[in-house]
């Protein structure tokens, strides 16, 4: 899909910076981790930057969202402190859930943001849930479910698009296609196709280019609509690649090395950054700068997280509840 004509050089340098700003936050995690610092498996979102960006970006403050394993991009683009979620990650007591969580267990409810969620699917029934307490109440907020290919495979999430259709509830669920389930090729795995399973439920389908911030962008701002309309739920199927491994220890012995190849050639913030450039809303000069800021920003950060103190193991028992 080509950029909306009305593109504007503020919005254009907004998407720019949110989308510099998770990759910067990922590869110092990455580099992190390498080194030892980041207890337990982390899942970046280098590459599938434009889905978080775009989608996020279409919401009101009182949104909410809810996220997967593979979810600092989502939690930043919501407006996550950095530096809170770099303390989370590395197990520090200023983190969000002071250290005790990690990565996949991430909650900011200041930003709305359900959380991270290590089970695959687990944040669709949080959305879901969301979005009938908004049509119950009578409120105004949407939710928007993000997940991967291989949840659709989940006999929840199945359960969440049906109840969902059927109540018209105003939740938006977006399918982040990264065409890998694990080490598992998504194709090897699934009968039919991903964009039926939506419209089993009569849900709309709008499959999205997940690489271009500019066209999952557009189909958001339709599905919000819609939701918050009370038309009831959407679905994008956004199409994109991770450029790292399930988890930094990953090699990716499974890729097609062509095909990596190519995803990588259609990187979000490089094609988007083309575009500023040639549409005149900016220069390759200041989008370098931008990027070394932020590059800079979040060194700054992570260095602040990983100065402070570990996890308080005589504290693990405080903020927990069970119903």
């Amino acid at each position: 899909m080509s950029p909306a004509p009305t593109l504007t050089a503020e919005a254009g340098l907004h998407f720019f910076r949110e989308m510099a700003l998770i990759r910067a936050f990922e590869e110092r995690v990455r580099q992190l981790s390498r080194a030892g610092l980041v207890p337990g498996l982390v899942h970046l979102y280098s590459g599938q930057e434009a889905v978080a960006v775009g989608v996020s970006t279409a919401l009101g403050a009182a949104d909410y969202i809810a996220s997967h394993h593979r979810g600092h991009g989502h939690c930043l683009a919501r407006g996550a402190d950095p530096r809170r979620l770099m303390a989370e990650i590395l197990g520090k007591q200023g983190g969000y859930g002071m250290g005790r969580g990690g990565s996949m267990h991430v909650l900011d409810p200041a930003t709305r943001n359900l959380g991270t969620n290590g089970i695959v699917g687990g944040g669709v029934p949080l959305a879901t849930g969301a979005a009938l307490t908004a049509k119950t109440k009578g409120e105004d907020w949407i939710a928007i479910a993000f997940f991967g290919d291989g949840a659709l495979n989940q006999g929840t999430v199945l359960e969440c698009l049906n109840m969902a259709s059927i109540w018209a509830l105003p939740v938006v669920y977006v399918c982040e296609n990264n065409h890998y389930g694990e080490f598992t090729r998504i194709d090897d795995v699934t009968a039919g196709t991903l964009a039926g399973r939506a419209e089993a439920f009569t849900l709309p389908v709008t499959a999205v280019d997940g690489m271009d911030v500019l066209a999952v962008n557009a189909a958001a701002q339709a599905a919000v609509a819609r939701a918050r309309g009370g038309g009831g739920p959407s679905f994008l199927l956004c199409d994109t690649w991770r450029f790292s491994g399930h988890h930094v220890g990953d090699d990716q012995a499974y890729n097609d090395d062509a095909e990596a190849a190519a995803w990588r050639a259609k990187d979000p913030i490089e094609t988007l950054g083309r575009r500023l450039v040639e549409r005149g809303l900016a220069t390759v000069d200041a989008l370098s700068r931008l990027r070394q800021a932020v590059e800079a920003e979040i060194a700054a950060v992570a260095e602040t997280a990983r100065l402070m103190p570990d996890a308080d193991v005589g504290r693990y028992g405080e903020h927990v509840h069970a119903g």
